[in-house]
């Protein structure tokens, strides 16, 4: 091959490599934000969208600070297990109890493998981390599957959640785990 084919070859690939890049270009700047917002994040963290809500609503909240915790959202009925580098292991929906901690942040107390549950539920799995008088409160999965809204005049501390969910949290929250209460 001659030099000036060699220089016909480079100038080619050059044109064809800008093309590619500038079609690439095109296609993200022309994707409607709805499907940009639908993307799953590799590494959620909430963004704000102006109105003090994450756009993401499965994102870790931005307050839930720092290290290895549990992470539960009052209003969102929603837990994060965050495991190091800030990583989240696992999010799920919970359904709150009657009696609510206030949020900070708190750690484990105790845990039981299967009890009866203030509401005479058999539950599993129980991780508590603090008492709002004389209710304890922590997580917990009922073993029957069931996820119902507590009786609202009873007081009631369990946070509970899947039976799976609940698994998961017994393995992560072992005692003295950080367990991050917000709002």
């Amino acid at each position: 091959m001659s030099r000036s084919s060699s220089g016909l070859v480079a100038g080619l690939t050059a044109a064809a490599l800008a093309g590619v890049c500038f079609l690439a270009y095109q296609a993200s700047a022309s994707v409607p934000d709805q499907a940009k917002a639908r993307t799953p994040n590799a590494s959620p963290s909430a963004k704000n969208n102006g109105q003090g809500k994450p756009e993401n609503p499965l994102a870790l909240p931005a307050s839930s600070g720092v290290g290895v915790r549990v992470v539960y959202s009052l209003e969102d009925r929603r837990v994060w297990l965050v495991g190091g580098k800030n990583r989240v292991a696992r999010t799920f929906a919970v359904m709150p109890s009657t009696v609510n901690p206030a949020p900070g942040t708190y750690a484990v107390t105790s845990r039981s493998g299967q009890v009866s549950g203030s509401d005479g539920v058999t539950i599993e799995h129980v991780v508590r981390f603090t008492k709002v008088g004389d209710v304890p409160i922590g997580f917990s999965a009922a073993t029957d599957g069931s996820m119902a809204s507590p009786d609202p005049k009873k007081k009631t501390g369990g946070v509970r959640m899947t039976r799976a969910d609940g698994t998961a949290m017994w393995r992560f929250a072992t005692v003295e785990t950080k367990i991050v209460v917000v709002p």
